[in-house]
């Protein structure tokens, strides 16, 4: 029982297809226009209704189903527009979704290949059944066209999928080599300093009852040792911050680059705070992962200036996906950008129309 409630929850088809493929099954109203004229009889009527239960799940199936797993769907389906033919002529939608279908086949030689079976197997059926054109014309020409459509539109998501994992490969190979160097630098900076400090501190403690004034001059070497170190530290730990945000923007403009996105980028020079410039930076690679992964679109720009004792932030892309603006703010990327730029003293504002819109407002007294 509980799988059968898990499975009617779904989601029936992958989250980034979106609601489309829902709309679609309203394809299978082809099968109702005979019978504004003809009135079905019993059997007819059940045996449509049992031929949509059983395409129902056939469909949204095909959707989690690649190459060899998905041909039986495939075939199930031009099975059943072959059964319906000779008696409905809205049959063709059958035909129409096994072109679709073909899209699973990842090989495009092959899922070309599956469209012209489908289309084949329709033409050599009206040939040998006599069939009229309101059943050949629909299949050829929405068929070939979804088919293709499909395919194309597949390949491109797989393309997007792959180049998304090489991003995030690179990004988690660039963190690795961040810890190692800071991690290395800072062992540099302080190891031999806090190795000193300790050793003087010891002489201090043992020269404390006998000799005042040796005393002293370790206890000042210490302090001016650890001045020292302390200014070292600084030195470094701004040198990080002031190439974070630069850091951040050089790599994704070559990210959105390579999806052939162009980064148009207008920042005014100023001292940023270093957690604002935190924030503005995780800001921008969460926006830049979104639009690789939803937006669809060509053409990023990037603003950012001083404004009224503020750090104003603008991202906005001309994506023409549609836009799910609900699931998009209840999204963990988006909650803790929320989050940050909360902690910062800021807000953020989401608009949603052509294309996505994000403004962050940071103050410019937030310190680290």
């Amino acid at each position: 029982m509980g799988k059968l409630q898990r499975l009617l929850a779904g989601p029936w088809v992958p989250a980034h297809l979106g609601k489309a493929p829902y709309l679609w099954l309203l394809s299978l109203n082809f099968l109702l226009w005979k019978y504004f004229y003809i009135r079905p009889s019993l059997l007819e009527a059940g045996l449509l209704l049992a031929t949509v239960v059983v395409f129902v799940p056939m469909y949204f199936a095909s959707y989690w189903l690649r190459n060899r797993r998905a041909l039986p769907l495939l075939l199930a389906t031009v099975a059943l527009g072959a059964l319906w033919a000779p008696h409905n002529f809205g049959a063709s939608t059958f035909f129409i979704f096994a072109c679709a279908m073909c899209a699973a086949l990842e090989r495009q030689r092959d899922a070309y290949l599956a469209i012209g079976a489908v289309l084949g197997t329709a033409v050599l059926l009206a040939a040998v059944l006599g069939l009229e054109l309101s059943f050949l014309l629909p299949t050829l020409t929405v068929g070939a066209s979804i088919g293709i459509a499909s395919v194309m539109d597949a390949k491109v998501r797989r393309s997007s999928l792959q180049l998304l994992r090489k991003q995030e490969e690179v990004e988690h190979i660039a963190r690795i080599a961040e810890r190692e160097r800071i991690s290395r630098d800072l062992h540099d900076l302080l190891g031999h300093t806090l190795s000193l400090i300790a050793i003087k501190a010891e002489l201090a403690g043992r020269l404390l009852e006998r000799d005042t004034a040796a005393t002293a001059k370790e206890i000042k070497d210490i302090e001016t040792t650890a001045r020292h170190a302390l200014a070292e530290v600084r030195s470094a730990v701004t040198g990080y911050r002031q190439t974070g945000f630069a850091q951040e923007l050089a790599q994704a403009r070559a990210a959105l680059a390579s999806a052939a996105v162009t980064l148009v980028a207008e920042v005014q020079p100023f001292a940023m705070p270093a957690t604002a410039e935190n924030v503005l930076a995780l800001a921008l690679r969460e926006a830049v992962t979104n639009i690789l992964r939803h937006a669809q679109a060509t053409r990023c720009q990037v603003s950012v200036r001083q404004e009224g004792g503020q750090i104003v932030c603008h991202i906005s892309d001309d994506g023409r996906a549609p836009v799910d603006r609900e699931a998009l703010a209840g999204g963990n990327g988006l909650r803790g950008m929320r989050e940050r730029v909360a902690a910062a003293g800021g807000r953020l504002t989401l608009r949603a129309g052509e294309g996505l819109a994000l403004e962050l407002y940071l103050p410019m007294g937030a310190v680290a």
